[in-house]
């Protein structure tokens, strides 16, 4: 069609299938924490894993929150299993 580019299907699982793991500090209970089932405790790290085609929503999310992302590392089935 007009307009619309394909990459092929190789290209797009694979972004769909990367995952990252990010290491929050500083996450505050709040108005947007409130909506979670559970309670955040701003001491201590907290790791999120994350698709890529999901990355920035979840920055921001996290900025909203006032955390700070102190470390981005990918996710692979080498350190999943460890």
């Amino acid at each position: 069609m007009y307009g619309q580019t394909t990459v092929g299907t190789n290209g797009i699982s694979s972004a769909s299938s990367r995952m990252f793991r990010y290491e929050v500090v500083g996450i505050r209970q709040n108005d947007e924490t409130d909506k979670n089932s559970y309670q955040i405790r701003r001491s201590a790290s907290v790791f999120m894993t994350v698709p890529y085609n999901r990355m920035n929503e979840e920055m921001r999310r996290i900025t909203r929150m006032g955390g700070k992302i102190i470390n981005i590392e990918q996710v692979t089935a080498e350190s999943a299993s460890s």
